[in-house]
Order: C-alpha cells, then structure tokens, then sequence
C-alpha cells in the first residue's frame, strides 16, 4: 500500500505504547489521526492534547466521518482488541485496509536504513539509547519506541526520512514483518506461551528475524545466545566487551574494547548490569553504522532513561522509591540485582502485580523464587489484560509459592495505606498492569 494515497488513520487501542508512538508519527507528518481505546490513561490524556481525537467507547457513531471514506483511510489495530470489537468488524466487512501495527511499520520502514532490536526483555531501554544517540549525532532519524524516553517526554524520537529505529516485537511473530539493516537480540527467554507453545518455537522465530539480517557483522547478540552474530557482553570473550567497570556517585564508569579500538572511562547512569548490557548493545550498533566514539559517549552520558524502567519517583538519602515495568521472572531479577547493588544491606519493599493468568501460570514457580529475594512483599491481584480468568490461578495461589515470611495479598484500595505504613527504606513497584498508572498517586503519598 501507498502511505502517500492516506489522509485519514484511525487506531483501535491507540492508547498502547507501540500505538501511541504510531499515532504520533502519522499526525506529525500531516495526516488525520484518531482512534479508540478502552479506558483513559496519562498517555491518551498526552495524545489528546497533542490534538489526537480518542474515544473510549466502542461505539460506531463516534468515529468521525472522515474515517469511514475507506479510499483513503487505514485502520490500524492492536493485538490486544478483541475479535468481537464492533468498530474493527466493521472495517472489516466494509473493505477498509486493516493492518496490525507491525504492518504499518514494516511498511513505513521497508525504505530507510532499518535498525531493529528484538528481545523477549531489554527492547525498549536498549532501542531507546540508540535512538539517543542516532538522534544526537545529527542522525536523519525517526525512533518509533515502546516506552516514554524521559529526555523527550515521548516514544518518538526526531522526524528523520531516511533511518529508523523499531522495536522488533516477538509478539504475534510480529518482528517478521520488519527489514532491518542492522539488527539485535536482547534475550530469548520463554514468554508468551499463549502464542509459541514451548521455548524452542520462540528461539525458532528469534533465529528466523535474525536470517533477515543478511550481512551477520551487522547482527548483534548478547554473548550466550544460539544465533551466529557478533556478540556483546561484560567481562568475557565478546568482540564488543565492557571492561574495568565501576560505580562512582552512583554511575558506571567502564571501558569498551571493540573489533577496532578500546574506548576509555564511559559514564552511563542507569542502574543494573542489565542496563549496561543494553547501553553496550546500541553502542555496538552506532559504531557499526558510523557514529563517532565521542557522540556515543555524549549521548549515554546525557540518556534519562524510560519511564517506567527502574525509573526513580523518589530518591532522598532517607528513602527511596522506584518504579519498574517488570513482568518476567528474569526482569525481576534484573531490578533486585540493580536495587542490591545500588542500596546494599538495606530493606527492600517488593509490590508485584502480575500481568496475564497465562503468564503466571507458565511462570509461577520461577515468579515465586525472584519475588522471595526481596524483604517484603506485597503481591497484588494478576491484571488480566486480553485474558479471561483461567480456574485456580491466582495471585493467592502464587503467594503460597513464595518463599517468604514477609508476604502478603493486598487489594488495590489498600495498596497505598499498606505501603505508607512498611518501615523499608526502598520500595519498588513492579508490573505491566495498571499498577503504572497509580504511580503518581503512590509517589504523592509516600512524600509526605
């Protein structure tokens, strides 16, 4: 399809992050936008400003009258909406063209230099810092991201023609419908078993978006990882190599050796061996496209991080309190890593809600083992997000498996009294659900 012939774009589930950063995108260069989402948010209150019309009820007579000339209107859908959703049946069964998100940007970057970075966990925070660093370089670049970059306040970064950076999205084998130039994987963990069944389906499809790179030196891998591709990791045998690392004033201060240089005393403020990971992937994939060293160092030095990723709401010497998107057992070990060594022998406060019945059933026991490191827990009711309950899972049924006599089962009216009376000098919220969106309610109560 010819993006040139569409004036009009309408988004069922506009409000998801991928969505949003797509809404914004196509306003920017001029199109009509609007779109339909199931319940407000702080990121559809944004796009409402930004002047994006929303809705939030599936209703046909809200839609405006200029998305129902199917000749040049394109209807983008999440995932996420289900297949009774009156609105998408009916572009259906009237011809409209209908594409899911990862179409649209397969298509919006089939012409650029693609950079793509795929990743059961560290997309977001790793496609981010490239961004940054593409966009403060003098890059051409668009950046379409999955999270809210705290330097722009947005999940698009720059407005270039000619390079773009994408989130390549396992979900729904998404990412297969991307071409990138220069590619990397993150981690290949088991998730979302719902779609893939067994973990060597999904390492399968992450070595089929791999052979879309053709030239495998512009193929990167965190070292470990069973695709041929240059690897990536902290003191070990990788051609890209973080060395000599070392926290100062709470920043890692570290040298990279590369295939063609050693590059000395990099500072980088995110927390968490995690995150130095993903800071070495976009360095690696920067340099490879040609960015100057310094314009590499500039940029990590400046990068924020992204909202919602070990992202500090409070930070006083007396107390702390960090939100994080965590939703996998291997991410909740990232965030307990990151706490444990910024705030050592301190008492840690845990709030976990979990995302998706079908998650926490394949996960339950590898869930249970990463929250009972924490001191306390509080575990919220699961989010059930695209799914229907499943019978006998449940978050007490998750919280019997936790080994950990500070634990217990909080309702969400009570979260915010239980927390202001834990006597832990760190809290962590944890979670994709709504939990995101009580942040600035918990962070208001907590400073008092």
């Amino acid at each position: 399809m010819n993006l040139n012939q569409i004036q009009n774009v309408y988004f069922i589930g506009i409000g998801g992050i991928g969505m949003s950063a797509l809404a914004r995108y196509f306003k920017f260069i001029g199109k009509n936008v609007a779109g339909y989402d199931k319940t407000p948010t702080h990121l559809t209150e944004e796009l409402e400003q930004e002047g994006i019309e929303i809705h939030f009820e599936d209703n046909l007579a809200l839609i405006g009258q200029d998305y129902l000339n199917k000749e040049n209107t394109l209807v983008v859908i999440t995932p996420a909406v289900p297949k009774q959703h009156t609105e998408w049946n009916y572009f259906l069964d009237n011809g409209f063209v209908v594409k899911k998100r990862a179409e649209v940007l397969g298509i919006i970057t089939k012409d650029t230099f693609c950079f793509a970075v795929a990743g059961t966990h560290g997309k977001t925070t790793t496609s981010s810092i490239l961004g940054h660093i593409l966009y403060e370089s003098g890059a051409d670049v668009t950046s379409f991201l999955g999270g809210i970059v705290e330097n722009y306040n947005s999940n698009l970064i720059g407005n270039g023609k000619t390079v773009t950076v994408v989130e390549a999205d396992e979900f729904d084998r998404s990412f297969l419908h991307l071409h990138p130039n220069i590619a990397c994987v993150t981690s290949m963990d088991a998730d979302h078993l719902d779609i893939y069944g067994d973990k060597s389906s999904i390492e399968a499809s992450f070595i089929e978006f791999a052979n879309k790179v053709e030239d495998k030196t512009k193929l990167f891998v965190v070292n470990g990882l069973p695709i041929d591709a240059i690897t990536v990791g902290i003191n070990d045998d990788s051609k890209f190599v973080a060395k000599n690392i070392r926290i100062e004033d709470g920043w890692y201060v570290f040298d990279v050796e590369t295939p063609t240089e050693t590059i000395t005393n990099l500072k980088f403020g995110l927390p968490g061996r995690h995150n130095l990971t993903n800071a070495l992937l976009a360095l690696a994939m920067a340099r490879t496209f040609g960015t100057p060293t310094d314009a590499i160092a500039k940029a990590l030095l400046s990068f924020r991080g992204v909202r919602r990723r070990f992202s500090f709401q409070i930070r006083k010497p007396e107390f702390v309190y960090i939100d994080d998107y965590a939703h996998h057992p291997t991410e909740i070990n990232a965030v307990h890593q990151a706490v444990r060594e910024l705030y050592p022998g301190k008492k840690v406060l845990a709030v976990f809600q979990p995302h998706l019945f079908s998650r926490t059933r394949d996960f339950a026991d590898d869930f249970a083992k990463s929250l009972s490191q924490f001191d306390e827990v509080f575990l919220m009711e699961i989010y059930p997000a695209r799914e229907l309950p499943m019978e006998g899972i449940t978050s007490s049924w998750l919280l019997d498996k936790i080994e950990n006599d500070n634990k217990r089962l909080v309702q969400k009216e009570e979260l915010i009294s239980l927390m202001q009376a834990s006597d832990a000098p760190i809290v962590v919220t944890i979670g994709a659900g709504d939990v995101g969106e009580m942040v600035p309610e918990i962070k208001k109560a907590l400073e008092k």
